[in-house]
């Protein structure tokens, strides 16, 4: 292979390089460092308030009334289930395409994870979760907005209210995301969102947990890890809600560290510029990627606001050989792609069948037959129009050749899924 690659250009660009952190959070880190106060708390005072102004903030630019920021997106979810009083086992359902962290985050709550198939467009199917549901008697959905695909939110919020669930979503991947003109994060009970390295916002490790609830959010701050010193918490309710829980709630020591916080602000104040730049070059690679007539990209509805920071497309009709080796061609250009159907989890990418921790879950035969095709490119801002075409270009041709091979050796692939 390298003989016939050797003349063809490459993509010199790193996909895994992240946008440097403003200038003004550099400045804030070094002040912090230099005092060497970088616990959210202080006890003489909340002299260090990064967080707690960056919790206001969070809420505010999410839309909703208290914001918890703690160590990470997992942290966030266990934190969810827990205010929602998960017990000891509990069925908590979630759908399969997604990230090991959540379903991780289900038993790091005490729960049992209940998968629900997801369609050929990479979201929840509400028929099965209704199946799901009624098997199994859950009370709480947890929804993944994985990779910032949106769902139906009519459709699924019209089947919680069926079924009674309640919903917790994981806003990972879909931070500026909407549906229908609300943002994503607004229609759970509580959302939660990251600020692992990877995402929109970019504190190396982080996470928000979002809620309305006075009561609930007096728990989680407390659960978070906040000692007796959660008066220092700018987005909480009244003194006299905290009073009624400070005795009845454990310390998790979940919290978020100043440091973090200081590189987060001026990250949140920048994001709707990085988030309409994230969907160009998004726009501009799944459209050149599109021309192939082997790959598929899914449908969105019109009521669907993304905000992506990588693309999604499924190889139609290959087998588990032909896609490693258009990988494997692509790699060998500089244009490294992850793929879910993957017999082995590798990096970031994983499916059920790996899950084993999570409990007997069935076939999940719709699931996997989308998973089976569907690869993934990372999208730095730092791409170029220039680097989107070659991306695409490069996947192409492998793909081309692949095809070709199989045109000489009489070879057929797997049927098309999606």
């Amino acid at each position: 292979m390298g003989s016939d690659l050797a003349m063809l250009p490459r993509l010199a660009r790193d996909l895994t390089e992240p946008e440097p952190i403003p200038e003004a959070g550099i400045a804030r880190a070094c002040e912090l460092m230099r005092s060497g106060r970088l616990f959210r708390y202080g006890e003489m005072g909340a002299d260090q308030n990064d967080v707690a102004l960056l919790e206001q903030e969070f809420a505010a630019f999410v839309g909703r009334r208290y914001c918890i920021a703690v160590n990470s997106g997992g942290a966030a979810l266990c934190l969810a289930l827990k205010v929602l009083d998960l017990q000891p086992g509990e069925p908590v359902l979630v759908n399969g395409f997604t990230l090991a962290p959540v379903p991780g985050a289900i038993l790091h709550a005490g729960g049992r994870p209940v998968l629900v198939e997801i369609g050929p467009d990479y979201v929840i199917d509400c028929t099965d979760l209704r199946a799901k549901a009624r098997a199994s008697g859950a009370r709480i959905l947890l929804l993944s907005h994985m990779r910032g695909h949106i769902a139906d939110m009519d459709a699924v919020m019209a089947a919680c209210d069926e079924l009674g669930l309640l919903l917790v979503e994981d806003c990972a991947h879909a931070l500026c995301a909407a549906w229908d003109g609300r943002a994503i994060g607004t229609f759970g009970t509580a959302a939660a969102f990251s600020a692992q390295t990877y995402k929109h916002l970019n504190a190396g490790e982080g996470g928000f947990l979002v809620l309305d609830d006075d009561d609930r959010t007096a728990r989680a701050i407390l659960q978070s890890g906040s000692y007796m010193l959660h008066g220092q918490h700018r987005s909480a309710p009244a003194a006299d809600v905290m009073s009624r829980w400070e005795e009845q709630t454990p310390n998790f020591s979940m919290r978020m560290t100043a440091l973090a916080a200081a590189l987060l602000r001026p990250q949140l104040h920048d994001l709707p510029r990085r988030a309409a730049r994230w969907n160009a070059i998004h726009d501009r690679l799944g459209a050149a990627i599109a021309r192939s007539q082997h790959v598929r990209l899914p449908a969105r509805s019109p009521k669907e606001r993304y905000a992506a920071t990588s693309v999604q497309f499924s190889l139609l009709g290959f087998g588990d050989d032909e896609i490693a080796a258009v990988l494997e061609r692509c790699a060998a250009r500089g244009l490294p792609i992850k793929w879910f159907g993957a017999g082995r989890q590798r990096g970031f990418t994983s499916a059920p069948r790996h899950w084993r921790y999570a409990g007997e879950q069935g076939p999940m035969a719709q699931t996997h037959a989308t998973l089976a095709g569907l690869c993934d490119i990372r999208t730095p801002l730092s791409l170029t129009v220039q680097d989107c075409d070659l991306a695409a270009e490069i996947l192409r041709e492998a793909i081309e050749t692949i095809v070709s091979a199989r045109a000489e050796t009489g070879k057929t692939g797997r049927a098309a899924t999606g």
